[in-house]
């Protein structure tokens, strides 16, 4: 039977509540698929900086390097707003566990249901049919991780911050081969969104991918297109673009605008993959959904549960290789939401389900 390893971080506020139900969703699979579930919860985020005195305690990162994957709910809120901004949950856990296990890949799937066109501000007509893309996001260089990055005072007492951009050629080729492998799963087409007509990185962004492409999968249309213009395109034509790749502050500010054409961040999940292979020869990686703590409905029991569910599932199918599986919990999810039980961020009118009628529904549908 076998054994699938993971290290559980829910995190704060509705990230436990929607962890819950996540778990009791795939020990349904497991049991429907003969698989076993051997997973260590430990604490992150606000709850680490509680009990522990740091957002990632060493005792944290002991048990995801013990795991095969890390199944993470989602960290901060206004409880920890007042500590120093580097030692806040979002920055002190959510980067390092990045760096740390070198998660340089981020697939961010953006899925509006037919049924669910509703929730997107977009005129319904732009969007019949939902939406369906993926976003590549490049996840640990670029302006984030680069030096010198500090504030100084200058000699005439002007205050003066720095950040640096900085990318290898070897970056932008491990990210554009995960962007590959996933436009030949989907349409072959893919879209390389940088600012080569002002940035230096870009110019070799561009170049890279067009080279690695070339050699390595001719056989995909690719286009590339600037980052503005891509913002502005997601806006009036999501569904033109299927696979997108670009760095890590474009493919920050994009995937977020992509979460909200896609209707509800309740239902949005990513995945983080390592450069480092986990004990199956799988990559291994971080799985959460697209959105945040929600303090204003924690602890109501209203949370939507549905993108951790489905971020469990890109753990099956990325780090355990159980595609079967994975597709199952997302067709569940599907039927659950079309056939009408829902939460109240994608309720319109209709009425709402609670976190844990919601999962119900889903294993119901399984």
């Amino acid at each position: 039977m076998p054994k699938l390893k993971f290290a559980v971080l829910a995190g704060d506020y509705i990230g436990p509540e929607v962890m819950t139900e996540a778990l009791r969703v795939l020990q349904h699979v497991a049991q429907q698929d003969g698989l076993t579930l051997d997973y260590t919860a430990a604490d992150v985020g606000g709850a680490g900086i509680d009990n522990h005195g740091q957002a990632l305690p060493d005792s944290t990162l002991k048990v995801c390097a013990a795991a095969d994957a890390i199944l993470f709910g989602s960290v901060g809120g206004p409880k920890w707003e007042k500590l120093p901004p580097k030692e806040q949950p979002e920055r002190a856990a959510l980067l390092p566990l990045r760096k740390h296990f070198t998660l340089f890949a981020n697939i961010r799937p953006g899925l509006l249901y037919r049924e669910l066109t509703d929730a997107s501000p977009l005129k319904t007509e732009r969007i019949p049919d939902g939406i369906d893309i993926v976003c590549i996001r490049e996840l640990t260089g670029g302006l984030y991780f680069g030096k010198p990055k500090e504030t100084t005072t200058l000699p005439d007492g002007d205050t003066q911050a720095v950040d640096t951009m900085v990318y290898r050629c070897s970056e932008i080729e491990r990210i554009t081969a995960t962007a590959i492998a996933t436009a030949r799963a989907r349409k072959k087409k893919l879209c390389s969104v940088d600012k080569a007509n002002v940035l230096e990185t870009s110019v070799l962004w561009r170049k890279t991918v067009t080279d690695y492409v070339a050699k390595h999968a001719p056989e995909l249309a690719l286009s590339h297109m600037y980052v503005d213009n891509a913002a502005m395109q997601l806006a009036r034509d999501p569904n033109q673009f299927d696979v997108f790749v670009t760095e890590n502050m474009f493919g920050d500010i994009l995937s977020d605008e992509m979460a909200v054409i896609c209707g509800s961040l309740g239902m949005l999940s990513s995945a983080s993959l390592g450069a480092g292979k986990n004990s199956l020869g799988l990559p291994f990686g971080l799985y959460e959904p697209a959105g945040g703590t929600a303090p204003d409905i924690a602890g109501k029991g209203i949370a939507n549960p549905c993108a951790q569910v489905l971020s469990a599932a890109l753990m099956l199918r990325y780090s355990f290789g159980l595609e079967k599986s994975a597709a199952r919990i997302e067709a569940a999810v599907r039927k659950a939401v079309t056939g009408g039980t829902r939460t109240g961020d994608i309720a319109f009118g209709r009425p709402a389900v609670g976190t844990k009628a919601m999962a119900d529904a889903i294993i119901q549908a399984l």
